[in-house]
């Protein structure tokens, strides 16, 4: 085969702060390609070493290009914000089938598949009972996927992410909530969030094109073990800002915004050993506090 057809070809879906840290890791050995619906961002992509291919997700026409391109797909790309099912990942898949499949696709879930667990550890057996309709669509990803993998024999590896935060990331701290005073629960109303800094994350993406088992799920957690209110309590003590407020659920109901709230009905620790034991990511930053102590802060 031509040496341009040996060397390996990764696409990345959805390639925004997370697919961009991946592809530093790829190197210059790899070639990467990345599906983008903005002509606008094809030169930028271009200066970060990736080869930009114009596509929709949202007009699957115009994905029949991306059909035997890529040896290995990663999959950020979330779904729409309507409906029950992933249409974006379906339309994917089935462009994907059209020529020979990928050897192996990694696909960026969440860990909002659970639904409420109460606070129990969890590891990536627990059945999947997602509350809110944008966890459902994930699970309708996953599901999917799976399928999808089953029919090509590829290996199709889950990657379920909490929380993502680095400071570098836009958004990426509690900083601004801090600074608009928004409250936090009392601790017998609270619950256990789980964490992942940008990062580390990025490199879990990296180690499982080339590790991850066939139809595995592995929760992309770091080891923190905090509930929401200490995690912005650690973050106010750090930035030298002023702790929220404590109030109580009923309260909080009536004071923040829905998707705010979505958060606050959820409990859950995630383990981690598979992560670490089958893809052998050692994290950068273990907890949060050394994640936001960081260079940034």
């Amino acid at each position: 085969m031509p040496a341009r057809f040996r060397r390996e070809r990764v696409l990345i879906v959805g390639c925004g702060d997370i697919g961009l840290r991946a592809r530093a890791l790829l190197g210059k050995r790899v070639r990467v390609l990345a599906l983008t619906s903005s002509a606008a961002r094809c030169d930028a992509l271009r200066a970060a070493g990736i080869t930009p291919l114009l596509g929709d997700l949202d007009a699957p026409h115009s994905l029949q290009r991306l059909a035997g391109l890529a040896t290995r797909v990663l999959h950020l790309a979330p779904p729409t914000n309507a409906g029950l099912t992933d249409q974006r990942t379906r339309d994917l898949a089935a462009a994907l089938l059209r020529r020979s499949a990928p050897k192996s696709l990694v696909y960026g879930s969440t860990s909002g598949v659970y639904g409420d667990c109460q606070g129990d550890w969890i590891d990536e057996t627990r059945a999947l009972r997602a509350q809110t309709i944008r966890a459902q669509r994930r699970v309708d990803a996953e599901v999917r996927l799976r399928h999808w993998a089953r029919v090509t024999g590829a290996r199709m590896s889950v990657l379920r992410i909490p929380g993502i935060y680095a400071n570098d990331r836009v958004g990426g701290t509690p900083r601004e909530r801090l600074l608009k005073a928004m409250p936090v629960l009392h601790a017998q109303d609270d619950v256990y969030t789980n964490h992942i800094h940008a990062d580390d994350l990025a490199r879990a993406c990296h180690l499982a094109l080339w590790r991850g088992a066939p139809q595995r799920a592995y929760h992309v957690s770091d080891d923190t073990v905090l509930k929401m209110g200490d995690y912005f309590d650690l973050a106010a003590d750090l930035y030298g800002l002023a702790r929220p407020q404590r109030i109580a659920r009923e309260q909080a109901t009536a004071l923040l915004p829905a998707m705010l709230l979505s958060f606050m009905q959820e409990s859950r620790r995630m383990l981690n050993r598979r992560m670490k034991d089958e893809l052998r990511l050692r994290l950068r930053y273990p907890t949060v506090r050394e994640g936001l102590q960081s260079p940034g802060v």
